[in-house]
């Protein structure tokens, strides 16, 4: 058996000896002309500059996007970046590449030529056009042009946002969101799924997408029975809060919203949705009677459990919401009294970012420092290693807010450290069950 094995992976090595020859012979075959002059790699989409000097699409847009100005050739300067496809020379490379087919050469697909931002100008002028003349067909056929460019190449998907088509499909969204919730609810939902990778656009995009008419419809697509539906409105939103937090007032006047983001993370649909309700959530967070509310619903015991499992992401806006919370009597005193809440804070802590580590340190200096119960919390965590942990992110360095917060810390725990024996936090903290 093992002799045999030998023979299959030798004939395995001669046959790669074979192919490997095969290509360096193919290699030298290929006529010079058919190389590109920066990577000297057969062209599959020649074009050709200004200066008459003819490359690889791929090679010269990596030159150009490095910020080269120059023609790799000739060194002169590029009056322009246009690239012209060198259709004459793709045909004969092609040709080549068929007459050259029995020594395992594979014809070159014909290109598809990238969109220009003048055609994408052009299709968000008609599709503008269509939502002033409450044209539904007319936008859906333009949007479905859209979604075909934008399969084509990452490059047409970055040209597509770049001229306007955000702005252009948010018009879409408010000027149908205006007229009724379920009439045209095909044509709006088609417009939040490709809002969601749209990001960032013009204010004047962001005012029509955070009107009241559009945030009530968004809010109504949030509470519906499609999940995708749900998760590509609450994407929206944080996409939008995130650019422009005054949106969030308008939001909170929407009623049921907090109820349903809080379901959205209670019953989580994914980790995209999860994090992007977080985000939501902690901005919509700016008042006390707001912050209360949400602790009333159970926030702050769920946001301690999101951090025992969160990935890296998801942990930090977790996080982030937990100490805002904080900033609430009751949320604070939610937090003091769940078991997992100190050994999870402590465990956190240099262990998934710094912005991690500046969120749990605020947390903890909240309860220890300006919480009811904190000499037991203090006590706890002393119990799971926080001393030597505090001192380990002074030695490292931090920000200034965290150094103050770390010092009062460690000044608050040295008094009490000889009253507790110190475990280590991981140790400590398996053996905690989960509060319900």
């Amino acid at each position: 058996m093992v002799f045999s094995f030998r023979g299959r992976r030798d004939g395995r090595k001669s046959r790669k000896n074979e192919l490997l020859e095969r290509s360096n012979n193919l290699e030298l075959s290929i006529p010079s002309h058919f190389r590109c002059p920066i990577s000297l790699d057969l062209m599959t989409d020649p074009v050709t500059l200004s200066t008459g000097m003819t490359y690889d699409r791929e090679s010269i847009e990596k030159w150009i996007d490095a910020g080269n100005i120059t023609c790799p050739v000739t060194n002169q300067v590029l009056q322009n970046v246009d690239q012209i496809p060198n259709h004459f020379l793709r045909k004969m490379i092609q040709d080549w590449c068929v007459q050259n087919k029995s020594h395992g050469v594979d014809r070159i697909p014909t290109p598809r030529i990238p969109i220009s931002g003048y055609q994408v100008s052009q299709i968000c002028s008609k599709i503008i056009v269509a939502a002033k003349q409450m044209d539904e067909s007319k936008c859906l056929e333009m949007m479905k042009k859209i979604k075909i460019l934008a399969k084509e190449s990452e490059k047409n998907k970055k040209c597509i946002v770049d001229n306007g088509a955000g702005v252009a499909l948010s018009f879409v969204f408010e000027s149908f969101s205006s007229i009724s919730m379920e009439k045209y609810s095909d044509l709006l939902k088609g417009v939040l799924s490709f809002l969601t990778w749209m990001f960032p656009f013009s204010e004047e995009g962001l005012s029509k997408l955070g009107s009241a008419k559009s945030l009530n419809h968004i809010s109504w697509f949030l509470k519906g029975e499609d999940l995708s539906v749900r998760q590509n409105a609450v994407v929206v939103l944080k996409e939008l809060i995130s650019l422009d937090s005054n949106y969030a007032n308008g939001l909170m006047e929407i009623d049921g919203v907090a109820e349903t983001l809080f379901k959205i993370i209670h019953v989580p649909i994914s980790s995209t949705v999860t994090k992007a309700s977080l985000v939501v959530i902690y901005n919509l967070m700016d008042s006390n009677e707001v912050i209360q509310s949400f602790v009333d619903m159970g926030l702050a015991n769920l946001a301690i459990e999101i951090i025992v499992d969160g990935d890296k992401s998801t942990c930090e806006k977790a996080l982030c919401v937990l100490e805002r919370i904080c900033n609430c009597e009751k949320g604070k005193e939610l937090a003091s009294n769940n078991a997992l809440t100190m050994p999870v804070l402590i465990k956190k802590l240099l262990r998934v970012s710094d912005l991690a580590t500046e969120f749990a340190v605020s947390i903890v200096w909240k309860l220890c420092c300006r919480g009811n119960n904190a000499e037991n919390l203090i006590l706890e965590a002393l119990q799971v290693g926080a001393f030597q942990k505090l001192l380990v992110i002074l030695q490292v360095g931090c920000g200034k807010s965290t150094k103050d917060k770390v010092t009062e810390l460690l000044k608050l725990i040295n008094f009490y450290k000889d009253k507790v024996e110190c475990v280590d936090s991981v140790s400590g903290f398996k053996y905690l069950k989960r509060s319900n």
